[in-house]
């Protein structure tokens, strides 16, 4: 089994998926503990709309995915505010609209021969395709993912429990949500290449679910949740290598056992 990362494939695959697997969690949290879990969804069926576009113009589909999920992430944040007893509006309207525009835009593609099939790569994740420049890009976004969380540490922390009071406080509530839209944008698109559309935001979630079972504090949390994340990746890429199968689909399948059995230990636990 080991002698598969002997191969160059499969070396990029890990190093891509490893760095995927550490950076989604690590923006998940904060969603999730904000009650935004969906705007992972979201987020990456408008990076779809960004692949179909950059197909057509003939540009790195990343770089046009990443451009779309931003304005769609800064978008959602527009709507959630303008309708704050009903935020999850922002949610359905995104999603909405982004289908329709990919499936208009990949229609286009298909009828001018642009490669459209090609998108699929996209919708399911291709692991084992992963280049050289996506790997650049991948580590590239996800060192200034990580170390902007880092220097955003504590007002996300304080803007994540208790918004009103953070900015009552004067924290500058505004920019930092702005420029954590932008952060979770960019993380879907950089996944999307890895575990696909349909399962991107699978791995911001489901780590995350698995720390909270079991996590006492918000570092555990985070500690608990990146580790999951890593082990559901490695485990996944393994058995989608031996068995043949899509990888991000396992991977993510392997995240959610994982949860299950730690979900399924502290329920016996708690009754014993």
């Amino acid at each position: 089994m080991l002698e598969l990362f002997a191969f160059a494939f499969m070396q990029r695959a890990l190093l891509a998926g490893a760095m995927v697997a550490v950076i989604c969690p690590a923006i998940g949290l904060f969603l999730v503990l904000r009650r935004m879990g969906q705007f992972g969804d979201a987020l990456a069926h408008v990076s779809l709309a960004g692949v179909a576009a950059g197909m057509l113009m003939q540009a790195y589909p990343v770089a046009i995915g990443l451009a779309f999920s931003v304005a769609a992430a800064l978008g959602m944040d527009w709507f959630r505010q303008s309708y704050k007893r009903y935020g999850e509006l922002s949610v359905a309207i995104m999603l909405s609209a982004s289908m329709g525009l990919a499936v208009v835009l990949l229609s286009i593609a298909a009828d001018r021969g642009a490669g459209a099939g090609g998108v699929l790569s996209y919708l399911f994740g291709s692991l084992m395709t992963v280049t050289a420049l996506d790997l650049y890009v991948i580590g590239g976004l996800g060192l200034l993912v990580l170390l902007t969380l880092l220097l955003l540490y504590k007002e996300l922390l304080a803007i994540t429990f208790d918004e009103e009071h953070a900015r009552v406080s004067g924290l500058p509530v505004g920019l930092v949500n702005t420029i954590y839209m932008v952060l979770t944008a960019a993380v879907v698109a950089m996944a999307m290449r890895v575990v696909g559309v349909l399962v991107v935001s699978g791995l911001v979630v489901v780590p995350v679910a698995t720390a909270l079972q079991v996590a006492r504090s918000f570092r555990g949390a985070f500690a608990i949740s990146v580790g999951a994340g890593l082990l559901a990746m490695l485990v996944g890429l393994v058995v989608s290598s031996a068995l043949n199968l899509a990888p991000g689909g396992v991977v993510v399948l392997t995240a959610v056992a994982i949860l299950l059995v730690v979900a399924g230990y502290k329920r016996i636990r708690g009754l014993a």
